[in-house]
């Protein structure tokens, strides 16, 4: 029996907090997307943490860590990617989201680095939020934009409302 094809792919661009992983991996499992983690990470795969975080579903997330940006974006060759940054001009539902698309997630200290933002200045996306906050929690924003992107997609099918 075949894998079915992730229905996103989350990229988090060298994550800094195994418990915001941990609860992004969770989020994956539960839309059904591919996390991926781009090296150098700020904690060891392996750690407690990680696990605690994401509970006992870390074994159900389909994962993988690459060594750098230029590997990820050979694993995922023409595919859309949105990058996701306090600093864009468009908001997460001005997108068009597709199955398949990839959306980028910086670390939590740094963000996205300018030379990828400045990759496809048209695909980088914000979540609105008020000035007096600095940044939104990085787990909490990619389960925001991952759920827009399955609305978009007409939702999930895993059994809601089945009697």
């Amino acid at each position: 029996m075949s894998t079915p094809a992730p229905l996103l792919h989350i990229v988090l661009y060298q994550p800094d907090i195994p418990q915001n992983t941990g609860n992004i991996g969770r989020s994956c499992v539960a839309v059904g997307a591919k996390l991926w983690l781009v090296r150098p990470l700020g904690f060891r795969l392996d750690e407690k943490h990680l696990r605690r975080a994401g509970m006992d579903y870390w074994q159900f997330v389909d994962w993988e860590a690459v060594e750098n940006w230029h590997e990820l974006k050979q694993r995922l060759p023409d595919r859309p990617f949105w990058y996701l940054t306090k600093t864009a001009r468009r908001l997460v539902w001005e997108a068009a989201f597709s199955a398949g698309d990839v959306l980028v997630f910086g670390s939590e200290t740094r963000g996205l680095p300018a030379t990828i933002l400045a990759e496809q200045p048209g695909q980088n996306l914000k979540l609105p939020m008020h000035e007096q906050v600095r940044s939104l929690n990085l787990a909490s924003t990619a389960t925001a934009v991952m759920y827009e992107a399955v609305r978009q997609m007409g939702g999930l099918d895993c059994g809601a409302g089945r009697t």
